[in-house]
């Protein structure tokens, strides 16, 4: 069911923000196309902003709000939407300080721990720094990750320590800092949470050696298989989605996110990171996700838009409660000041 949203009553355009300067460029254009697309379909106006640099030069004035489809730096590390807040316009997604948070792997680690849940034994690694440290802690198999990167960019399941420096210089190649995690083998599924709660898990069994690499998620015909809803036996299923929704919360995310878990033999579910502005592209994840659970692509979409625009009017409403009592506070502060006799 899609949210209740008046075209004609939006104070101008929404924009769809799409492109950015990451590594996830294409599939950031995907997304925000399809996006387009759904929205149109249901008779909302939008209009595609292509972001080509850190900043938002060019932006329209007043749209009614900014759907943001952006993936990666700038786009899901908090600075689009702190340069969003600073405009005053409304922004589908998680806050600045969620953002920043989930994009930062170590950090979000750090919450999810603190929040009761299980996350990969972890080390991190600077650049230039000597892999003794992470096969000693970790053993083998082990995966080595950038520390703020998505889609599986520079992502290596390492299974023979002659192959580990290599894999460090991948991920080195993403921002400079990377992680080194203890692998961890049982099966993967996707959690995506939608205003607190969790929609229909999706399981993912990737080709070859079980690594869901980038080519195995963007590239039709990569064999990976993926199916929304599983037989999974019901304790399981509850367990995914509590631990989805509880690594949302603990990072305090807004609208929508995804949680990607592994479950391990034994049931635990395993919490790897949580996706502030997953992928819309025709084979991602969330969106089959919301199909599972009778949600239509555009009718999600005139939910999430009705949320960002909500949640600015309510912005708006309490910084004008807030200035008001400014005011006043200063008003009675003046009229105190005043001497005997005298009158404000």
């Amino acid at each position: 069911m899609a949210a209740a949203l008046d075209a004609r009553r939006l104070s101008g355009p929404p924009l769809v923000l799409m492109g950015g300067v990451s590594s996830e460029r294409e599939v950031s254009l995907r997304s925000g196309r399809a996006v387009v697309e759904a929205l149109r379909a249901r008779g909302i106006a939008v209009e595609p902003f292509v972001v080509d640099r850190e900043d938002l030069e060019g932006l329209p004035p007043s749209p009614a709000a900014a759907v943001i489809a952006l993936h990666g730096r700038f786009g899901e590390d908090g600075t689009v939407q702190r340069l969003l807040e600073e405009r005053g316009i409304p922004y589908t997604g998680s806050g600045p300080a969620a953002s920043r948070l989930a994009m930062d792997k170590l950090a979000s680690r750090s919450r999810f721990r603190a929040a009761g849940l299980a996350v990969p034994d972890t080390v991190p690694l600077a650049p230039g720094a000597t892999p003794a440290a992470a096969l000693a802690a970790l053993g083998l198999p082990l995966v080595v990750k950038p520390r703020s990167e998505g889609s599986s960019l520079g992502v290596s399941v390492v299974r023979r320590a002659g192959d580990l420096r290599a894999a460090l210089e991948a991920a080195w190649g993403f921002g400079g800092h990377a992680l080194a995690e203890r692998f961890v083998a049982g099966t993967e599924v996707t959690v995506a949470v939608l205003e607190g709660r969790a929609l229909p898990l999706v399981l993912i069994r990737p080709p070859g050696d079980g690594f869901f690499s980038y080519r195995a998620k963007y590239e039709a015909g990569a064999g990976t298989v993926e199916v929304a809803d599983p037989p999974l036996p019901d304790a399981l299923r509850r367990a995914a989605a509590d631990a989805g929704v509880r690594a949302a919360e603990s990072l305090g995310c807004r609208h929508y996110a995804r949680t990607d878990v592994i479950l391990a033999p034994d049931g635990t579910p395993v919490v790897l990171e949580v996706n502030t502005i997953p992928g819309m592209t025709p084979t991602s994840l969330y969106p089959q996700a919301a199909a599972a659970a009778g949600i239509a692509f555009g009718d999600l979409w005139v939910r999430l838009l009705a949320l960002a625009i909500g949640d600015g009017r309510r912005s708006a409403c309490s910084t004008r409660r807030r200035d008001d009592a400014l005011r006043r506070a200063r008003g009675t502060a003046a009229t105190r000041r005043l001497p005997a006799g005298a009158t404000a």
